[in-house]
């Protein structure tokens, strides 16, 4: 039974498996990225609800604008209907809303809404939901890495460079109110890899992977998930003298 008094504090989120989905239903991808836009909603209203205090999705990696323009243009429509119809929620909710990743290059509605849903939700002090947008693993350890350089050569820092510091300026640093690593990462649809997510930061979450697509994703499964990691052993690189 699922221990609400030992809820994961951070749980993030690999989303796959909403073109398989509609492939299996002879429907257009686009349709599978509808449904798992609902998921989506269904998870973070869960998730809320039970107390996780950070929820990270990964929306849109940098690497997905290989997608053919259609599929690319419609994930950007359906984020924009997701925001339009959900923002109330997440206010009424005391969601916070962030996003991993520079949204800049997205489509000026797309911009917008986004902006629109920080600026509303800035001030919730509830679960921060944060979404990976134009996100890479590598793109942020490079950002980090090329800003902590700009500031040694101007002076800004003395001595040698710290994890901490790098840390600060990743995407889950400062600008986004140094999010904790993940203590949890889920993956769907049974692929079994990171695809460039979150990769400074996992080094000691632990991962749950499942053969469901994601818009057949449930707040049960979910539940489940989070269960099966409360049985676990987290380590953290050290040894449980009692298990030795």
């Amino acid at each position: 039974m699922l221990d609400r008094n030992r809820i994961p504090r951070h749980v993030a989120i690999i989303m796959d498996g909403n073109g398989r989905w509609a492939k299996r239903r002879g429907l257009p991808r686009l349709a599978g990225h509808n449904a798992g836009m609902e998921s989506m909603t269904e998870i973070v209203r869960e998730a809320s609800n039970l107390g996780v205090k950070y929820l990270t999705v990964y929306a849109f990696s940098t690497e997905n604008w290989k997608r053919s323009m259609e599929e690319v243009s419609g994930i950007f429509r359906l984020l924009v209907k997701f925001v339009d119809l959900d923002l109330k929620e997440l206010i009424s909710e005391n969601v916070k809303v962030k996003v991993f990743g520079d949204y800049s290059p997205l489509p000026e509605k797309a911009r917008k809404s986004m902006d629109e849903t920080l600026e509303e939700t800035k001030d919730n002090t509830g679960m921060q939901f944060n979404i990976c947008l134009n996100y890479g693993g590598r793109d942020d350890i490079l950002r980090a890495v090329n800003e902590l350089a700009e500031e040694i050569r101007a002076g800004e820092i003395q001595g040698p460079v710290t994890e901490d510091m790098i840390s600060r300026r990743l995407w889950s640093g400062d600008r986004n109110g140094n999010v904790p690593d993940p203590d949890l990462i889920i993956r769907t649809s049974g692929e079994e890899r990171l695809s460039n997510f979150l990769l400074w930061q996992c080094a000691y979450s632990e991962f749950a992977f499942t053969d469901v697509l994601w818009p057949d994703f449930t707040p049960e499964i979910f539940r489940s998930l989070l269960e099966e990691y409360q049985g676990r052993d987290r380590r953290y690189g050290g040894r449980n003298e009692e298990k030795k």
